[in-house]
């Protein structure tokens, strides 16, 4: 019995896709699709729009497509990848920034906030909901909410404790969330509309196969 069947959960894009016939083999397997979807964050980082103190980025797209793609543990994993990359010098975030201290950016709770994003599109995903667009953008909308729960703290935290700027509540949800609403339903709707549609090409393909 395979490991998906005995947990209860539906195989994924990735499990769709690659087929491992030994354990060996599928350890493999799955520590490079993780470095892959680090790598698609880090591509997808650098598409932005600069914006003070965070700026408005693929990277949530990568975090929703990485997760739903690779499931809950492979997606977070490929965002740990991302973010140890990033911290250990690697110009993968925003702006090809790369470093230790990026620990102090307001945006780097949001970095945080990827890795349970990308768990919780994952889990939306092995439930199957990744196959409609209605249900998969309802997952990827809750997942895309994820970053902002790590993120808005994070941002307060150190614009008004380490800059000392004193800012309030409405000021710090004005500068970390209301900006990007639009952008993170517009992301959950565009991962909403790729992740079915390869769905349906990996059908149309075993009907090939098995025709």
């Amino acid at each position: 019995m395979s490991s998906i069947a005995a947990t209860g959960r539906r195989r994924v894009l990735a499990d769709a896709i690659s087929r491992p016939a030994a354990p060996a083999r599928a350890f493999a397997v799955d520590a490079g699709l993780v470095v892959i979807g680090a790598a698609l964050v880090a591509v997808l980082a650098q598409v932005q729009i600069p914006m003070w103190p965070v700026p408005i980025t693929g990277q949530t797209l990568g975090v929703i497509v990485v997760g739903a793609a690779l499931g809950s543990r492979r997606g977070a994993a490929a965002l740990t990848t991302y973010l140890l990359a990033g911290l250990a010098g690697l110009p993968v975030f925003a702006g090809f920034v790369g470093t230790i201290a990026a620990v102090a950016m307001p945006s780097f709770g949001f970095i945080l906030g990827f890795i349970p994003a990308a768990f919780v599109a994952g889990w939306f995903a092995e439930r199957a909901w990744d196959r409609r667009p209605v249900l998969a953008f309802l997952g990827f909308a809750a997942a895309s909410v994820v970053p902002f729960l790590v993120g808005v703290p994070y941002l307060a935290m150190i614009l008004n404790g380490f800059l000392g700027m004193h800012l309030g509540a409405a000021q710090i949800l004005a500068l970390g969330v209301t900006p990007f609403i639009v952008g993170g339903f517009v992301k959950a709707a565009i991962a909403a509309a790729a992740i079915p549609l390869a769905w349906r090409g990996v059908h149309a393909l075993d009907a090939r196969k098995n025709g």
